[in-house]
């Protein structure tokens, strides 16, 4: 299993969120490269990070600082999600050196596309499901619809999704815990690798995700920024 810190970019600064308000926000490091740094020099091997302006807007909005951070973590992996809805918002992220580019919002409102990026780069495109009360939420997750993670999912089996990273919106940020029993249940649904995201607060929230068997990675933030979880202790459970 992989553990994916989570920056999430807003105004250019490393924030969380408290359950996808952006009114919320609390400031964690007004340096995201640095803070990229201090996570690699930890032994991590990939990042995650989240343009939450570019979500809302529908376009890439905090690039300056994403560039900042693949510039400081040149040999890290780097998965990244907000706004981004078009073939050359893709094709110009994965030029830059993100290894793999998160589509969530797409998903829902076009498909076709979200195939298209699949056949166009194998194995660099994720699928982001974002659920609130299990129903997908989209557009920065201020609009919800009526469709449930698991038939999303079942949209895009044979499409070559390189992964798909499941949030649970009303635990994230909340240090509540992830929600183990639908991340699982979607993993075995799908058959297709799922990183779990939203509430991973806890070295035992670890374990649990991982002792499932299934669950491919856990994406955590504010719990490493709090120092909730040990970041040293966290690595030596997923990877041994």
């Amino acid at each position: 299993m992989i553990l994916y810190p989570a920056i999430d970019l807003k105004d250019g600064k490393a924030v969380r969120l408290l359950r996808g308000d952006m009114e919320s926000a609390t400031v964690f490091n007004d340096d995201p490269a640095a803070q990229a740094r201090a996570f690699v020099e930890a032994g991590c091997d990939w990042l995650h990070l989240v343009d939450l302006d570019g979500a809302f807007a529908g376009a890439p909005r905090n690039a300056g600082a994403v560039e900042s951070i693949l510039a400081a973590c040149p040999d890290t992996k780097v998965q990244l999600g907000g706004g981004i809805r078009d073939m050359a918002t893709v094709e110009g992220w994965l030029g830059k050196g993100v290894a793999r580019v998160i589509l969530g919002t797409a998903a829902v409102e076009d498909p076709d596309f979200v195939r298209a990026a699949c056949a166009a780069h194998p194995g660099r495109i994720a699928l982001g499901i974002d659920a609130r009360e299990g129903r997908v939420a989209t557009r920065g997750w201020a609009e919800v619809t009526t469709m449930q993670a698991v038939d999303l999912a079942a949209h895009f089996e044979s499409a070559g999704v390189a992964a798909i990273i499941y949030t649970d919106i009303q635990r994230d940020g909340a240090m509540a815990g992830p929600n183990v029993t639908e991340t699982e249940k979607l993993a075995r649904h799908t058959g297709m690798e799922v990183i779990a995201s939203g509430g991973v607060s806890s070295i035992a929230d670890l374990q649990a995700l991982k002792a499932t068997g299934v669950i491919a990675g856990a994406i955590s933030g504010r719990a490493l920024y709090d120092g909730k979880i040990d970041l040293g202790v966290a690595l030596s459970i997923v990877k041994g």
